[in-house]
């Protein structure tokens, strides 16, 4: 058998293309994956008290894209959340992001909208083009709050300091002056409603669809017969490293299970100072779970290396220049496409991802000649288990 496709990754960007191809093309896909699980980083799972956990860190789902929505509609209801956050600094919870209500706990007494505008506007650097995360956000509020919620917080996260890192990693953080106190701004947030792993196995479920778990791709790629190549892994490891390797994070979870409902106000607490670790997560905030326990998770930045898994690439001119070199072999590879965040080295949010994919799918379709794969018989694969 010769498959049409083999798709490296079960993440969103390997199952988007590997659905979409399957469906509406008719195209034989095989996904492997080295992982023993669908869905990548936005594997979750129940652990042990009955908590669901997102495995990988909080993936919180929002987009302003109603294609998106209604495509990912197709495999799953969802429940709306408003994701809040909190942060953990000075002895005490903050307001997080920076909004009117943090401005008010800093003066400890009540303010307006134009008293916060006119203070910032005293704090702020006049600096007009920022060129790094720490430029962005001293252009906005000035070095007191830069200090307090970004500056160390930023150093942990990345092991860099801010001045190294592209300006858009502390400038996707919103500041604002109002008592809107959500984390993040687009108009849908919520996650999938039975979480998202039944999602993926839903998207994955297609006769034309075969998966294979704990599989290295190499191994596979040189025992059987495809026509495409959709690679969705780090793309330098693709190459061998021949040009040396990328800088990633990566990161450690450590979590715990309480026997009271909640232990934090929040679903979210960053520590940007006072410990090794940058948050704790507690999901039931966002789920909705009726339990009389809780899980929650501490996250530790590390290292990549040796058995780390490449969660970040690092946004810096240097880590850049490098993968141009990568992106440049890329683009010259027959048959290959390279699809999503490790593939193509950048730090891209979840829809973000999917909204690659389905681009790429047309393209992909396009290429296509008409009646590329009449309608055959194809034996049914089992379905993928949660």
């Amino acid at each position: 058998m010769t498959w049409d496709y083999l798709i490296v990754g079960a993440g969103f960007a390997g199952t988007v293309l590997a659905e979409r191809l399957a469906s509406q093309c008719g195209a034989r896909c095989l996904v492997v994956d080295r992982r023993d699980h669908v869905g990548g980083n936005a594997h979750d799972h129940y652990d042990a008290a009955g908590v669901l956990l997102h495995t990988y860190g909080p993936h919180y789902f929002r987009t302003n894209s109603q294609r998106i929505i209604d495509y990912l509609s197709q495999f799953t209801e969802w429940h709306p959340v408003d994701y809040q956050i909190l942060s953990w600094t000075h002895g005490r919870f903050w307001q997080f992001p920076i909004n009117l209500n943090t401005f008010e706990q800093l003066l400890d007494r009540a303010s307006t909208e134009e008293e916060m505008a006119s203070t910032l506007a005293e704090w702020r650097l006049p600096i007009l083009e920022p060129k790094n995360s720490e430029e962005v956000i001293l252009s906005q509020v000035g070095h007191r709050l830069y200090e307090m919620f970004f500056e160390n917080y930023t150093r942990k996260q990345w092991r860099r300091e801010p001045s190294q890192l592209d300006a858009s990693v502390c400038g996707r953080i919103p500041i604002r002056t109002n008592r809107d106190d959500r984390y993040l701004s687009e108009k849908f947030q919520a996650l999938p409603k039975e979480g998202y792993s039944a999602m993926f196995a839903r998207m994955l479920r297609h006769p034309n669809i075969e998966v294979r778990l704990g599989a290295d791709y190499r191994a596979e790629r040189a025992n059987i017969k495809f026509k495409h190549l959709i690679y969705t892994g780090p793309i330098d490891e693709y190459f061998d490293h021949c040009y040396g390797p990328l800088p990633y994070r990566s990161l450690r979870f450590e979590s715990e299970t309480l026997d009271q409902e909640f232990f934090q106000p929040a679903m979210q607490v960053n520590y940007p100072n006072d410990h090794d670790y940058t948050r704790i997560v507690e999901l039931k905030h966002a789920t909705g779970q009726k339990l009389p326990v809780t899980t929650i998770v501490r996250e530790y930045p590390e290292d990549f290396g040796p058995g780390k898994e490449p969660y970040y690439p690092v946004p810096a001119p240097d880590a850049r220049k490098l993968y141009e070199r990568y992106a440049a072999l890329a683009d010259v590879e027959k048959g290959v496409s390279f699809v999503g965040r490790l593939a193509t080295y950048r730090y891209y949010n979840m829809d973000q991802v999917v909204g690659m994919a389905l681009a790429e799918f047309e393209k992909l379709k396009a290429a296509l000649p008409a009646n590329a794969w009449p309608e055959t018989s194809v034996q049914a694969v089992p379905a993928v288990e949660l």
